[in-house]
Order: C-alpha cells, then sequence, then structure tokens
C-alpha cells in the first residue's frame, strides 16, 4: 500500500480510467448500432465528465517529472518513459490494428495493412491509442524545454498556453491552408500541442500536490463543497454548450472556446484532485486505487476486451439494450485487463505490457522511494 499522503493520485487515475472506458464503451456501442438514443442520460453523461479526464492524466503525470530525473537524470527518464509508454503503444496498437483486420465483419474500425504505418504519424487512426503517444511526446518536448534548454517554467506556461489556442486554430481550420498547417492538424503534433500546458501545469504544482502543507487544505470539506458547487455549474455549461452546438460533434466548447474549456477542464481537475484526496483520508472506495494503479493496462486492453463482449452479447444472445451492454462493456473492459496483467506479471511475461523489468521487492522499494518522495516534499 502506498503511503497514504499519495494515494489520492491513484485514486485520481482510478476516477480517470473509469470515465475514460465509459467513453469509448459508449462510443463503441453507439457506432455499431446499438439504440443509445433511448437512454438520452447517457449521452449526457458522456458530455457531462468528458472535460477533465484527459487533462487530469497529463497533469498527474506532469507532477513526478522533476522529481524522477532528479533521483534518476534524463537517460533514464527517457529509457523508463520508452519501455512503459511508447512499447505498450506499439504492441498494443499493432495487436488491435490486427484483431480489427481479422474480425472485421464485427469491428467498428475497417483498418488496412497501411494502417500499421499511421502508428508513427497519426496516431489517431489507432483510436484511443493516441493518447500514449501523445504522452510521450509531450514529456519528452517538456524534458527538452525545460532540462535542456532550461525554459523558466512561467515561459514554458505562455508556450503551453499559445499551442493549446494553436491547436484550437487548427481544429476550426481558422488558419491559411498550407503544407504545415495541414501536417500540424493531421498528425500526432495536434495532441502534442493541444495537452503541453496540462503537463506543465503539473509540474508547476507538483510540489505542493505533494506536500503535507495540500493535504492538509484538501482534505477540509468545506473547500470540497464549494469546488463541487462550482464543478457542477461549469459542467451544466459544458453539456448544454456542446448539446447546443451539434454540428461541433460535442467539441465546440473545447475548440471554439478554448480557454473557456481550459478553465472548465482546470475546474474539473482541481475538483478530482480534492475529492480523491478527501476520499484518501475517509478510506473509502479504495479499490479505485487499485485500477489507478492499473490504469496503463486496463487503458491499452479495455476496448479490445469490449469489442468482444458487446460482439458476444448481440450476435450470440441477442441482447440490443445499451444500458446493459454498456456497463456490462465497462465491467469487463475494467476488469479483465487487470486479471491479464496479474497473470502476466505472476508467469514472468510481464513483456505484454511493459519491457520495464520487475526489481526485487518491488513493492518494499516503491514503498520506500515514495515515502522519501513525501518527505522531500512535506517541508514545502
Amino acid at each position: 500500500m502506498k503511503p497514504a499522503r499519495l494515494n489520492w493520485i491513484d485514486y485520481a487515475r482510478g476516477i480517470a480510467i473509469i470515465l475514460v472506458a465509459y467513453r469509448h464503451v459508449y462510443e463503441g456501442a453507439k457506432q455499431s448500432g446499438i439504440n443509445v438514443d433511448q437512454y438520452k442520460m447517457l449521452e449526457y453523461a458522456n458530455i457531462f465528465f468528458y472535460s477533465f479526464r484527459m487533462p487530469l492524466f497529463f497533469i498527474v503525470s506532469g507532477i513526478f517529472i522533476s522529481l524522477s530525473i532528479q533521483k534518476s537524470g534524463i537517460k533514464k527518464y527517457i529509457e523508463t518513459r520508452a519501455k512503459t509508454i511508447l512499447y505498450p503503444y506499439f504492441l498494443w496498437g499493432a495487436l488491435q490494428l490486427l484483431l480489427q483486420m481479422v474480425f472485421a465483419k464485427y469491428s467498428n474500425g475497417q483498418p488496412d495493412p497501411s494502417s500499421f504505418l499511421h502508428m508513427f504519424y497519426l496516431p489517431r487512426e489507432l483510436a484511443q491509442f493516441w493518447y500514449l503517444y501523445a504522452l510521450f511526446s509531450v514529456s519528452m518536448l517538456y524534458l527538452l524545454a525545460k532540462f535542456i534548454l532550461k525554459i523558466p517554467p512561467v515561459i514554458n506556461l505562455l508556450i503551453g498556453l499559445g499551442m493549446f489556442y494553436l491547436s484550437a486554430l487548427l481544429y476550426q481550420e481558422a488558419l491559411p491552408k498550407s503544407f504545415l498547417v495541414d501536417a500540424l492538424h493531421h498528425s500526432f503534433l495536434f495532441d502534442l500541442f493541444h495537452y503541453y500546458v496540462f503537463f506543465v501545469i503539473g509540474d508547476m504544482a507538483g510540489k505542493f500536490l505533494l506536500s503535507q502543507h495540500f493535504k492538509s487544505i484538501a482534505t477540509e470539506g468545506k473547500y470540497l463543497l464549494i469546488l463541487f458547487v462550482l464543478f457542477l455549474a461549469v459542467q451544466t455549461y459544458f453539456l448544454f454548450a456542446n448539446l447546443d452546438n451539434e454540428a461541433a460533434k460535442y467539441m465546440y466548447v473545447e475548440f471554439y472556446q478554448p480557454f473557456i474549456f481550459l478553465l472548465i477542464s482546470m475546474v474539473g481537475c482541481t475538483f478530482m484532485i480534492f475529492l480523491t484526496c478527501w476520499m484518501d483520508k475517509k478510506r473509502i472506495l479504495q479499490w479505485l486505487t487499485v485500477l489507478g494503479r492499473y490504469s496503463l493496462y486496463i487503458y491499452v486492453a479495455h476496448v479490445i476486451v469490449f469489442a468482444a463482449v458487446r460482439t458476444i452479447m448481440t450476435k450470440v444472445f441477442g441482447i440490443e439494450d445499451a444500458i446493459i451492454i454498456i456497463f456490462t462493456g465497462m465491467l469487463f473492459g475494467i476488469t479483465v485487463p487487470v486479471l491479464l496483467y496479474r497473470l502476466a506479471d505472476r508467469f514472468n511475461m510481464r513483456w505484454i505490457f511493459t519491457l520495464e523489468k520487475k526489481k526485487k521487492n518491488d513493492s518494499q522499494n516503491n514503498s520506500k522511494n515514495e515515502l522519501e518522495v513525501e518527505m522531500k516534499t512535506a517541508k514545502f
């Protein structure tokens, strides 16, 4: 078990991966022809919880970059990111493409052999796997900017804000047509520009978020209540503004009101961080921390699992009810990857998910390292 002061991060990842799984399962069911329109609340939930889930992943990841490089150095950081993020991206991305080709009759995606080349420059063509490529790219750019070029944090934040706004202009196709603009819009660079600012925010706030001082503030119920009211207000705006602009495919606020979206997503992330700190203090729903620790493995495998579950339910058992399919798909899509990873770990097959070797007394070492992090940050 992690020291209590860091458990909130796994809580946050656990909540975020559930929301990510819900969106992918909902969209997968909708694209396969399942009648989701009969349950409007499913669609409302899909939009309501959309704004902050991916920014939260980038913020949480950014929190640890400075400590990781301070402890292990730049070379080790790059090597670790390649083994734990880039490797599963290529392995599981290729596997998903292969399965979609083999089971094309039952798959929503229709890739061909050339789709494997998209893994290098068009990760959005690999459905959910774009995130891993974006996370690796963002972390490498930030590594270059902060630790090699020595760009000050405030300048890095301004650069991130500029890139974020540029991504909105690219989405709107508001820039003059050119080869460069087309390359930025239709490549991995788009997500790099869009999410860089959240990684910067994570690093800038990291020392404070890991401190005991923040822990004492975040567990105060009155602050959580205030944030909850604000969270409901901004997410409600996000929901109805997007519903009123269906032509933008529910991306209206994110790309046509980018700085309003930035505010909404930051309110959502802040609320989630305070909520998970409070949950950690109360020791409630602790199974969420398990999902948080396995969030990467759930992410790479859940779509494949759900696609199989959906196909069996509809083609074998004739089940067409959207609620049954979506929540059964989520249950299997979240639990099966966890069980698969545990089996892989037990039978020395961790290479299915990562190239990072398991160290002896790994859990004890992790707890010791995390305790050292706490001791360093507690004096903030």
